[in-house]
């Protein structure tokens, strides 16, 4: 039989705020167990929670960046459950009037794009951390998370592939970390996936039951996540088992999903407005004002480079992977006397990226600035460099940085280009391979290459191969 997989993600993006979102407490990672929870966050008796309007503003920008529409009036709700590491005993979430309804995410697999619909996204407050590894027989509570700000992001089930939800999840991330609302750290769980799973028959209509993948902090882990969940689903359904909704946790080491607890049916968290909270109403003028402000998205951005530049769709999307990567390509291209961008997006995306990759940094690390890049395309241009001159200057300049002209000099790297050296040095290349010459003079194309090899050589691939080329034929003719 054939099978439909059919995902949905929930996406719990970190906000930006100093502060939490209904306290004071500040958000920075790493401090101390419980030095960064305050009483609002342990919820002690007598305290009120007080709404950070920058969270709000965060999800705004979110619900215009993904065209969805913004709740003028949205509110919150307590979200009843026992938990060790939730001090109040509920969460503070929203549920039926949640900031932002709707929305679209386009994601692009191979060479198709494929729009992901979003069901909503609300703001929430995260609970604590236990932690188990560092006690023997206890668990350790650390408060630090308690209260800091989230936007969760529901898509509708619409994905149906581990590779779209890939690609979903990392256009997610690039959109939040674009406008600036998330800063996207994994490992730190700024952006946390939860994957629900299930599978059909293909052409089936209904829904298969799903089982939830919990805290997915890498994408290596998402696809691997749900490729072995999805596989494992179908081989129960066909040896005659039946699929119980359930929470499940993955386990990298194994590579397999284990089962944390069985939800047969949904669970009943009580949900009720809370109380202590006014509902929050957004007005017209401060929904202009955050949509001025936005930069431009990916999208618009891939839209321009395609339309303007004459890039391909694959190299606008590479480009615009970052914010900062799409900054830094515009850059370059606007430093060249001549912009070239499909060879500044060809640097970029290869020798660049390489060097990123190797030395694991991001573009903002890079030890080779914009500028520099821009002067060493434009020796490329001039004739200065031959391709493979300007890739020893890329690396000389990854490594002890300077200036491109200097580093040309200094070692000697400018491409040969006088015609009466470079005649001279083809006749006795000629004078030297005479067999060569034979051989091609009988049609033996391979021979000319031998003798342009031969010539490259000589100049140390100083000459200019289309000279050399150029020249060589015209002797041989």
């Amino acid at each position: 039989m054939a099978w439909e997989i059919v995902i949905g993600l929930e996406v719990h993006t970190q906000l930006t705020t100093q502060s939490k979102i209904f306290s004071g407490a500040s958000t920075a990672f790493g401090a101390a167990p419980n030095t960064q929870a305050c009483a609002v966050d342990l919820a002690l008796p007598g305290v009120l929670p007080v709404l950070n309007k920058g969270a709000v503003e965060r999800g705004i920008q979110f619900g215009l960046a993904v065209k969805a529409t913004i709740n003028r009036e949205n509110r919150f709700d307590r979200k009843n459950y026992f938990y060790p590491d939730l001090p109040k005993g509920y969460q503070i979430s929203q549920l039926e009037r949640p900031i932002v309804e709707g929305g679209q995410i386009i994601i692009q697999v191979g060479d198709a794009q494929k729009t992901i619909r979003l069901t909503r996204a609300h703001l929430e407050e995260d609970a604590g951390k236990s932690l188990h590894e560092a006690f023997h027989g206890m668990t350790g509570i650390d408060l630090n998370r308690a209260g800091t700000p989230l936007l969760e992001i529901v898509s509708e089930p619409d994905l149906r592939s581990a590779a779209e939800a890939v690609a979903y999840a990392r256009a997610l991330h690039t959109l939040v970390t674009w406008i600036g609302i998330c800063d996207g750290n994994m490992q730190e769980g700024s952006f946390r996936v939860d994957a629900n799973v299930s599978v059909r028959p293909l052409g089936q209509a209904a829904l298969g039951t799903r089982r939830e993948i919990k805290n997915l902090n890498s994408f290596k882990f998402l696809e691997q996540a749900i490729r072995y969940e999805a596989a494992w689903q179908i081989e129960q359904i066909e040896d005659g088992r039946r699929i119980v909704q359930a929470t499940v946790l993955f386990d990298p080491d194994s590579g397999e999903t284990r089962m944390m607890r069985s939800k047969e049916d949904a669970h009943d968290y009580r949900y009720f407005p809370d109380p202590d909270l006014l509902p929050v109403r957004i007005d017209a003028a401060w929904i202009d004002q955050i949509a001025a402000a936005l930069p431009e998205l990916p999208q618009a951005k891939q839209a321009r480079y395609q339309a303007e530049s004459g890039l391909s769709a694959y190299d606008a999307a590479t480009l615009t992977g970052t914010r900062a990567l799409a900054e830094y390509f515009e850059a370059v291209v606007a430093l060249m006397p001549t912009p070239d961008a499909k060879l500044a997006a060809n640097w970029i995306m290869g020798e660049l990226s390489a060097a990123l990759n190797r030395a694991e940094i991001d573009i903002q690390a890079s030890p080779i600035a914009a500028a520099q890049l821009a002067q060493l395309l434009t020796r490329l241009q001039d004739g200065t460099l031959s391709g493979k001159l300007a890739k020893q200057v890329f690396e000389i300049l990854w490594r002890d940085g300077g200036a491109v002209d200097a580093i040309i000099e200094t070692h000697g790297l400018r491409q040969m280009s006088d015609t009466g050296a470079l005649d001279a040095l083809i006749d006795s290349v000629l004078a030297a391979n005479a067999k060569s010459v034979a051989e091609y003079k009988e049609g033996k194309e391979k021979a000319f290459n031998a003798l342009v090899g031969q010539c490259m050589k000589a100049t140390q691939g100083k000459a200019n191969p289309a000279e050399v080329n150029a020249r060589l034929k015209a002797r041989l003719a």
